[in-house]
Order: C-alpha cells, then sequence, then structure tokens
C-alpha cells in the first residue's frame, strides 16, 4: 500500500485512480463522522460532495499531506460547520444541526468485557454525559481515533495546550465520576490511558 504522501501527490498531480482510491478509503468514515454533527444524512452526503468538488477544483493549490484522513477530516469539519450554521440561520433546526459532536463510545472501543457490558455500559455513559461536548470530543478523537495533540489542533482549531487541558480535565472528570461511583470503570480509565 501506498504511503498517504505518494497518494495525495499522484491525487494533485491528476492521476488516473487516485481520487477514486481516497474517495472509497475514507467516505464510509466521513459519513459516520459526519453523523456524530447531525442526524441529516442527505445532509452530510452533500457536505462530503461539495468537499470533493473542491479538492478536485483546487487540486493543484492544495497543501501537501502525509495524513490524507486528517487533512479531509479538518477540511469536512470545517465545510460542515458552515453549513450546520447556514441551516440553523434558514430553518432554526438546532436539534438536527448540531456544532457539538454526539460523540458516543461503543462497548469495543473501550474494552468492556462481553459478560459486564450492560453494567459497564451504563456506568460509561454516565461518565461521559457528565463531561462537557468538547471534552467528549477531544477524548473522541485522543483515545478512540488515536490522535496526537498536534492532530487534534488542527482538527478542532484550537492550541496545543488546549487540547492537552481540554483531554487531562476529561480525564480527570472521568475519574473522579469513577471514584464517587465506585464502580469498575477505574479498570476501563486505565485501559484507555494506557493506549
Amino acid at each position: 500500500m501506498k504511503e498517504d504522501k505518494y497518494i495525495w501527490a499522484d491525487f494533485k498531480n491528476d492521476a488516473e485512480n487516485a481520487l477514486s482510491y481516497i474517495y472509497n478509503q475514507h467516505i464510509d468514515f466521513l459519513f459516520f463522522y459526519g453523523k456524530k454533527f447531525t442526524t441529516d444524512e442527505d445532509f452530510i452526503l452533500d457536505i462530503i460532495q461539495d468537499m470533493f468538488y473542491d479538492l478536485i477544483k483546487y487540486r493543484k493549490t492544495l497543501g501537501e499531506t502525509d495524513n490524507i484522513r486528517l487533512y479531509l477530516m479538518k477540511s469536512f469539519r470545517r465545510k460542515l460547520f458552515h453549513g450546520i450554521e447556514s441551516k440553523r440561520k434558514l430553518a432554526h433546526l438546532d436539534n438536527v444541526y448540531n456544532h457539538d459532536p454526539d460523540i458516543v463510545f461503543s462497548i469495543e472501543e473501550v474494552m468492556i468485557h462481553e459478560e459486564e457490558q450492560s453494567r459497564r455500559n451504563k456506568y460509561i455513559r454516565e461518565g461521559l454525559l457528565a463531561l462537557n461536548s468538547k471534552q467528549r470530543e477531544v477524548i473522541y478523537y485522543k483515545f478512540t481515533l488515536g490522535y496526537d495533540y498536534d492532530q487534534i489542533c488542527e482538527i478542532m482549531a484550537v492550541t496545543y495546550d488546549t487540547a492537552r487541558q481540554l483531554v487531562s480535565r476529561g480525564i480527570n472528570s472521568l475519574k473522579q465520576f469513577m471514584s464517587e461511583n465506585d464502580f469498575i470503570l477505574m479498570f476501563i480509565y486505565r485501559r484507555i490511558t494506557n493506549k
């Protein structure tokens, strides 16, 4: 498999299959990422289509990247937020279009054992809901997607210190929630922070 920087260079130079390769590799991820911000699937697909249209249109002037997914996520998120703002102004549909992602951690993502699934899942949801939306978002990027702080800064358009602070405060809030509720989530917390 080619490295991202070579695939991106091929795309910028009009290589025959580079665009379809990039699209096919990332379309599902972008779609499900968009669903964390809105339930309007047609809107998400429109934003993805617009983003790829712009990528094609401006391909010769695009910057370099060695991480296509990160580049697309950043571009998609910016375009999605712009579209959400436009929709809000036109239709006042705050409950459908949301800047605060609905980051949901699945059972697999936090490595919960199957026999304790329902109990742990309940506590995890409660703990994550105790976080503010920015903390949930940054924890999703850091521990679910495995992004480093520089990548998180790019996606969220925040400073390095802010990203670290959000992760730290989120983890501390989860830790406090776990200790106050005296349950097995301390095990999960340790697994997440050792990732």
